[in-house]
């Protein structure tokens, strides 16, 4: 609790502060712990302390053993009141219209103890709090500039892309939607820095055309697809968000395949975290269901 103190606060007086013990007592536990490794944990600096490369490693390590303390307090918490404990997922907008649905409906009636919650997000986001513990597992894709010295990952498939419009929208018509027309038309695309958004101009530039101009991006669907609703925008969407949608009449998917597919996705979990005996049993449901789904081998993480 020291080390992660001491690193939120960059002052080992705040950090005993918010302990409610000395800051002579903080400062001996943080010279016994440093003594006891043999190395220095913080550079004392003019106005505060700032973590070495070994008490990032052991500040890491802490915030792990911490959470681990409150999920088993959690957990005993869930039994003791009748519950199997709870079970956070995170993941991406094609499985979470695809997988989730079906498989996490099957779960429930077989489990109706268990308590599951969904976060759908960008892959970024979910992997940023998987490593804050915030979430059991993850439906989500890994790309070159992710850290995962500490992650397994499952491929499960590939994602395609399309564009998708109002009912009746003019580019639905028959030879309408060639890339030249699609440059000029009003766009609502992912956010900024997205892998997507990043592909989706690319298409154009590749083809010798400038992006689309008049552009809004976000990544809510629910804005999306009221905002196509209501005027001639046309919006690039996972495949399977689009089949859903146009299923129940709400957009039609445009004549035009994109060239700007995205990469695979899987199933992403935490090689220095135990699953819960719940999570392991959800995310075993869900590698089963992939398997019908996708097609993928229904293994296990050991």
């Amino acid at each position: 609790m020291l080390l992660i103190a001491i690193d939120e606060e960059g002052n080992i007086h705040r950090a005993a502060e918010t302990l409610a013990m000395s800051q002579p007592a903080a400062s001996k536990l943080l010279k016994d712990l440093e003594e006891m490794l043999g190395v220095s944990l913080f550079e004392r600096l003019p106005r505060g302390m700032r973590p070495t490369w070994y008490g990032e490693s052991m500040i890491r390590h802490a915030r792990i053993a911490l959470a681990s303390l409150g999920e088993a307090g959690a957990e005993i918490e869930a039994l003791k009141g009748g519950w199997a404990g709870s079970v956070a997922i995170g993941a991406i907008a094609g499985p979470a219209m695809t997988l989730l649905p079906t498989a996490l409906a099957r779960i429930t009636r077989q489990h109706p103890e268990l308590r599951i919650s969904l976060l759908v997000e960008s892959s970024d986001v979910l992997l940023e709090r998987l490593e804050q513990n915030r979430l059991d597992f993850l439906l989500a894709r890994l790309f070159e500039r992710h850290d995962k010295r500490h992650l397994h990952y499952q491929a499960l498939a590939e994602e395609e892309v399309c564009a998708i419009a109002r009912p009746g929208h003019p580019l639905l018509a028959p030879g309408a939607a060639d890339l030249r027309q699609l440059a000029q038309a009003r766009w609502i695309v992912p956010p900024e820095g997205s892998v997507l958004r990043h592909r989706f101009e690319l298409m154009f530039r590749a083809a010798g055309l400038q992006p689309p101009r008049h552009v809004i991006a976000t990544a809510a669907l629910v804005f999306m697809t009221k905002m196509l609703e209501e005027s001639d925008y046309v919006a690039v969407v996972p495949v399977d968000v689009a089949r859903h949608y146009a299923a129940h009449g709400v957009v039609a998917i445009l004549p035009l395949q994109l060239s700007c597919r995205m990469d695979s996705f899987g199933i992403i979990t935490r090689t220095d975290w135990l699953l819960s005996p719940g999570a392991r049993t959800v995310l075993q449901a869900l590698q089963e269901a992939a398997a019908a789904v996708y097609g993928t081998p229904p293994t296990t993480q050991a």
